[in-house]
């Protein structure tokens, strides 16, 4: 069946239909990542979305739901340069195709994704929408689409209500320790190998729903606190802003990754912009300002903190981005707190920086 991209500057992309049979408008992005195409589907952070990977084949591992980084897939669609028709791998369970029928996601397969991302780099991320009506009318679509906004996606991926995390018994290579460092995970839409990340070094980890009042966390006395990932435009969630506001006075250690980065930094004063077509993919090199080392990150983010409206008494940048100068974390003045922007968790991408979550063990000592 024949399928349609539809981008609202007008272009038109045609294609073969893959995954849900049904219509959807987005925002569409694209990612970079070579493997991890699981992960991608999996990360809440795409809530809202319609991901187009720049790697031409993609399926040809199949799907392994040991590696999801949620229970569900979050991308509004799905759009890529071929879909392998066969899947080989001895942990695959079901093919991608199935996958994604079985998540309700529409998708278009056999069109030209590098020319797609040409046009999204030099115009900007723009909004599509992908259907498999061939009488479509473009009139009637385009004001559609100039509309669309992913609205307050955080609501629709946080958890429902608070849990203590456990690790996926498989991925163990040794008996857990259950003494460690007692960690709140603020879920903002977060993956998976976060918790584990912690887990794996030992500590226990509570997750707390995005509109959890800062009171109910400080008076579990927890050794840390954890502002994960997600999705949307951060300025959207003022009232989760003025709880990071009572953490940040409270004192506690707190180390926060990609929209809890964004958060923090809106909470102490700081501001964010979008940008022209964000970071999104496994290979992205960020500098450590104190130590000049580079370090390959995964990324996903299309917001960034505005450093030239940053006030060095409160928070100073820690780590830019190599290609583009742009800030990917920061360091606060006088307080155990630091942020980043990009994925020290990895999944998928490098694990260049992991140990940052060795230094927020230390940092709650």
């Amino acid at each position: 069946m024949k399928a349609f991209l539809i981008l609202e500057d007008g272009t038109v992309f045609t294609g073969t239909h893959i995954g849900a049979d049904r219509e959807v408008i987005s925002e569409i992005v694209f990612n970079t990542s070579m493997a991890g195409y699981l992960e991608v589907l999996t990360d809440p952070s795409y809530a809202g979305q319609a991901v187009c990977m720049t790697y031409p084949l993609i399926g040809n591992y199949g799907v392994c739901r040991e590696d999801m980084e949620s229970k569900k897939a979050w991308p509004d669609g799905f759009i890529v340069r071929e879909l392998s028709r066969m899947a080989s791998n001895f942990r695959k369970e079901i093919t991608i195709q199935e996958f994604l029928a079985e998540q309700d996601i529409p998708g278009i397969a056999g069109i030209d994704t590098r020319a797609l991302t040409k046009i999204l780099r030099e115009k900007g991320t723009m909004n599509g929408m992908i259907t498999t009506d061939e009488n479509y009318n473009l009139a009637l679509i385009l004001p559609q689409l100039k509309q669309y906004t992913t609205g307050k996606v955080v609501e629709k991926v946080t958890c429902s209500h608070k849990y203590n995390f456990e690790i996926k018994a498989q991925s163990l290579k040794e008996p857990l320790s259950r003494k460690g460092k007692k960690v709140a995970l603020l879920d903002f839409g977060a993956k998976d190998n976060i918790a584990s990340s912690l887990v794996r070094r030992g500590c226990q980890v509570t997750v707390y729903p995005a509109n959890t009042k800062a009171e109910e966390i400080i008076a579990d006395k927890p050794d840390g606190i954890m502002l994960s990932n997600g999705p949307g435009d951060p300025k959207e969630c003022t009232e989760i802003i003025a709880e990071i506001k009572k953490l940040y006075d409270s004192n506690i250690p707190i180390f926060a990754i990609c929209l809890g980065h964004q958060l923090m930094a809106l909470a102490t004063g700081a501001d964010t912009f979008k940008m022209k077509y964000g970071h999104r993919g496994g290979n992205h090199p960020v500098k450590d300002l104190k130590s000049g080392r580079v370090y390959i990150s995964s990324q996903n983010h299309g917001y960034v903190v505005d450093t030239e409206k940053l006030d060095p008494g409160v928070a100073v940048p820690a780590f830019i981005n190599v290609n583009d100068g742009t800030n990917e974390g920061l360091s606060y003045t006088g307080k155990n707190i630091f942020t980043v922007q990009f994925h020290p968790e990895a999944s998928p991408g490098p694990h260049d920086s992991g140990y940052l979550f060795d230094r927020f063990i230390e940092m709650m000592r």
